[in-house]
């Protein structure tokens, strides 16, 4: 039986061709590899699966190993390779540039900061004109709430449970999820409020969200009204009148979480938060590390999905396609109050990271990957969707463009979450047979799929083939 098991899942979902050629790999041995890493790396640099992968090249969705193996790439090195892995476009103008100049800091001026600037704030919406540009996503959130702080004359800022916004000593009082908390003081000033999660949490319905699929959960609201909405708003007023005093810094929220699975709100939520914050003092953060630069599809900006324009929006992993840059983005009256001191951040806007930046918008453009998200992702929410319909144990299949989280469970009625080494089992599998995924939520229970915006529908249909075996043969292990 196991022999037969063996030959059917070789078989049944075939790899879609790629002409890249990797070039052989010349580094030491994996064993040796594994040894360097357990003496000289930190411990607390975790990595995925039972025998972690080592992957030596890329090209655009493919990663391949040591060994030659080729693989799809659909967590795109955590939702960070918008565009591709080696683009050639942004491969070809950070060489150009490595050549010319790699760093001078801000104390001059070089073509590339003032060019990208001006790139980048033209595809945001009045008054989201003035860029600080930082390294990391961290490191730009840490700067958000600072400027929050510094603007209101405020220090309370509030975040949702189960939002991931960095881990930083400042920003980890934001970050609301479990696994990341630290026995140190953080979080002075910080408070969560209940995530409108409307397939997890206490409300939700059969239309709440802005997603091509819908909860299993049914509700009677008629068009236009949102029952689990006016609940969600009620417990956020809750927070704003026990938790903080009557005036607020801010509030900060992902468009859709991340980190915890691709959560999604009901539609109107952050628009009448964002009303609640500002008449409480507050200015609305937008964290678009994650939802940014196209690929929920509808949209540049995750933002634009909620019908909303925030005081301050953050950018990072997609903004550089693997290269180490960020962006806060805000209004030229918020950006002042950080002028009233000295602030300096010694990388941030290189002359090469600001190259790499308008390579990658340019990338995005020429290429149309904000129209392939919208359409490869619908398609693959869709053909995930009939899995979910299929198989018990998968509860919530959600999301928008290509930020898809495929939430696993028990049984539908409970939604209780899929013990974490079945849930692992069924990704391993995945892996053995050349697709990586992305976990997450608030138990490791949540596959996320956010691949390189380039991948196609037939990379979809052999990914999703793979996820269908991967399934079936953890059944056949249950029976």
């Amino acid at each position: 039986r196991q022999q037969k098991w063996k030959s059917s899942v070789s078989t049944q979902a075939k790899m879609p061709p790629c002409d890249f050629v990797p070039e052989k790999y010349q580094s030491y041995p994996y064993e040796h590899m594994q040894k360097i890493r357990e003496q000289h790396l930190s411990p607390a640099l975790r990595m995925y699966y039972k025998k972690p992968l080592l992957l030596h090249q890329g090209h655009m969705q493919w990663l391949f190993d040591y060994e030659g193996r080729r693989y799809l790439d659909l967590f795109a090195g955590i939702v960070t390779v918008g565009v591709g892995h080696c683009h050639p476009k942004v491969t070809m103008a950070t060489q150009k540039q490595l050549a010319r100049l790699w760093h001078t800091t801000n104390i001059y001026m070089h073509p590339s900061i003032q060019e990208y600037a001006e790139k980048l704030t033209s595809l945001l919406p009045d008054p989201l004109k003035v860029v600080y540009l930082t390294n990391s996503g961290s490191e730009a959130n840490d700067l958000a709430m600072f400027m929050a702080r510094l603007y209101t004359r405020n220090f309370d800022i509030i975040s949702f449970r189960g939002g991931y916004h960095g881990g930083s000593p400042y920003t980890l009082g934001l970050t609301s999820i479990g696994f990341y908390k630290h026995g140190v003081a953080n979080g002075f000033g910080c408070s969560t409020t209940m995530l409108p999660d409307v397939f997890r949490g206490p409300w939700g319905g059969s239309h709440c969200r802005d997603s091509p699929v819908q909860t299993v959960r049914k509700c009677s609201c008629s068009e236009g009204v949102c029952h689990a909405n006016d609940q969600y708003i009620e417990q956020f007023k809750d927070t704003l009148n026990t938790s903080v005093p009557k005036t607020i810094a801010g509030f900060i929220a992902e468009p859709i979480q991340g980190v915890n699975g691709a959560v999604q709100y009901p539609r109107s939520f952050l628009k009448e938060a964002y009303q609640i914050v500002r008449e409480r003092g507050g200015v609305c953060i937008s964290d678009e590390v994650q939802t940014g630069f196209g690929r929920t599809g509808s949209h540049f900006w995750g933002f634009q999905t909620h019908d909303v324009v925030p005081d301050i929006v953050t950018l990072a992993k997609a903004i550089g396609n693997g290269f180490p840059m960020a962006a806060v983005v805000t209004t030229k009256e918020i950006a002042s109050s950080l002028a009233q001191n000295l602030h300096f951040n010694t990388f941030g806007g290189s002359p090469l990271a600001c190259v790499v930046g308008a390579a990658v918008l340019d990338a995005i453009e020429e290429d149309g990957l904000q129209k392939n998200s919208e359409d490869v992702g619908t398609y693959m929410l869709l053909e995930l969707a009939k899995l979910r319909d299929k198989f018990e144990i998968v509860g919530d299949v959600r999301g928008k463009g290509l930020m898809i989280g495929v939430e696993m469970v028990t049984d539908k009625d409970s939604r209780h979450p899929l013990p974490a080494e079945e849930i692992s089992q069924i990704w391993e599998d995945c892996k053995d047979m050349g697709v990586l995924i992305g976990r997450g939520g608030l138990y490791s229970q949540t596959f996320r799929i956010k691949p390189p915006m380039c991948i196609t529908k037939k990379d979809v249909d052999f990914a999703v083939e793979v996820f269908h075996t991967a399934l079936q043969r953890h059944m056949e292990r249950a029976a």
